[in-house]
């Protein structure tokens, strides 16, 4: 595996690689969030604004993309999400059984270098994502290529933006690399427990993920609107799409296999957790 690639100010970022030591744990954190249509989970976020000085309060507002209308009952993606919402706790969603380890979205204060380091570590993990659906090293993994929801490249944009307003961008820490090696093990060995993140990472990003991504570029961005955020088509088609490809796809899976997709759960919050708080270092 190639040695990490420094980000300096003439990277191409065309693809983040690894480096070949990777740290053995991770701390727990909490999740990106996965709500219903209409679903809104409010918490009270001070942020600084590391570009004007000025401290906000804020509400941060997480809901999922429009909903189809119409949707089958008793589908495996109806039972991904229903488990991703247990995960929360009750003042997140309704659904949520989770007990607090921490009082909800504690005070923010998000920072250049905090954000460009989340923004790092996740063009890696998607980066990985993209590379191993192209090589399909499990044939049902190339059902999820150019699905629209792609993030690689609009990532590599927006970090070429900020390269361009004078910011240094890092390297990947130790959060993304250990996602994205996590992915690769999964990839080859366990395609039920990739696609669980499959589905986790990409669905999250459309709901809180975006929402989070507004309310910080509020605070220290001047509202711009990174292209991370933006995609290309009618976002809730593409989405209804790719659920439809994962129920074909976990329709030839046996009880225990869906049962194992779905204990991977917890481990995709985890991993996806702990990159989001780079917002905040």
């Amino acid at each position: 595996m190639a040695s990490t690639l420094p980000l300096s100010q003439s990277h191409s970022f065309s693809t983040i690689r690894l480096p070949n030591r990777v740290p053995k744990s991770i701390p727990v954190p909490s999740s990106f969030l996965l709500l219903k249509k209409s679903s809104i989970l409010s918490s009270q976020v001070s942020l600084s604004s590391t570009l004007t000085g000025r401290r906000h309060t804020v509400v941060v507002a997480a809901a999922t993309t429009d909903m189809p209308k119409k949707q089958a009952k008793g589908e495996f993606v109806d039972e991904m999400r229903a488990v991703a919402m247990k995960l929360h706790t009750r003042d997140q969603a309704k659904e949520g059984e989770k007990k607090p380890e921490s009082p909800p979205v504690a005070k923010w204060e998000p920072s250049i270098n905090g954000y460009l380091r989340f923004l790092v570590d996740s063009k890696l993990v998607y980066d990985t994502l993209e590379a191993i659906v192209q090589k399909a090293p499990h044939p049902s993994y190339a059902e999820f290529r150019n699905t629209g929801l792609e993030r690689s490249e609009a990532l590599k944009k927006d970090l070429e933006w900020f390269e361009e307003q004078g910011h240094s961008i890092p390297e990947p820490s130790s959060p993304g690399i250990s996602y994205a090696r996590y992915l690769e093990e999964l990839s080859e060995k366990d395609p039920q427990a990739f696609i669980c993140h499959f589905y986790n990472v990409y669905f999250a990003h459309t709901a809180g993920g975006r929402m989070i991504g507004k309310k910080v570029a509020e605070m220290i961005l001047d509202k711009k609107e990174l292209e991370f955020y933006k995609w290309e088509g009618n976002l809730s088609e593409m989405l209804q799409n790719v659920r439809e490809k994962l129920n074909e796809v976990a329709s030839s899976w046996s009880r225990e296999e869906k049962d194992h997709c779905l204990e991977e759960t917890e481990k995709s919050f985890k991993y996806s957790g702990e990159i989001l708080r780079l917002i905040l270092s």
